[in-house]
Formats: C-alpha cells, structure tokens, sequence
C-alpha cells in the first residue's frame, strides 16, 4: 500500500512539475508579435501601421485547423517581404496561441 501512495505522489510532482513549462503564454505571443509582426500584420484594433498585402491576425485566428504547428511552417516557409524570424518551439506556441485569443 505504502508503494501505491508513493508512485500515487511521484505522478503527482511530475505533474505538478511539468504542466506550467508546456502552457502555452499568449501574452509573451503577443510581445513577440509586436516585435516581429506589428509593422505589416493587422494584430488587434486601433493599430493603425499594416500593410495590406498581409493578413490580419484575426484572419488567422479564423483559418481551420490553425496551430502552433501551422504557424511554424508559415515562419519556415515566409512569404515574400517578411523577415527571417527565429523563434524557438514555446514561442511559436506562445504566438500561436496570442492570434488564437483573437478568435
């Protein structure tokens, strides 16, 4: 009995351990958005700098099946005038989920 409560508070620190490191933050999305995507991207209203040739955040948020993943392969692959932008996997799925609050 005494080896089920311990395995019982092992998976419980693993747990409690891992969970805030693979959450997702929108608000560190959003920095990291506005550092990068601000000057051609539409990302919230009231910004009045955007180029018309990108989409809206919005229109991303809206697209089906958009992900982290989606989102990486669009930074992998840029379009032409976007900047090489270098960002690691929690901050794509931080960016990711900011345009997904956008919903």
């Amino acid at each position: 009995m005494l080896d089920v409560f311990k395995s019982l508070f092992f998976g419980w620190c693993i747990v409690a351990i891992a969970t805030p490191s693979f959450a997702a933050d929108p608000d560190h999305g959003k920095e990291i958005a506005k550092r990068w995507c601000a000057s051609c991207h539409l990302m919230e209203r009231g910004q009045t700098s955007a180029t018309d040739q990108a989409p809206p955040f919005t229109y991303l948020a809206r697209t089906p099946d958009f992900n982290a993943n989606k989102l990486a392969f669009l930074l992998l692959l840029p379009h032409p005038n976007m900047p090489s932008v270098s960002l690691n996997r929690a901050e794509v799925a931080d960016m990711a989920d900011y345009i997904l609050s956008l919903k």
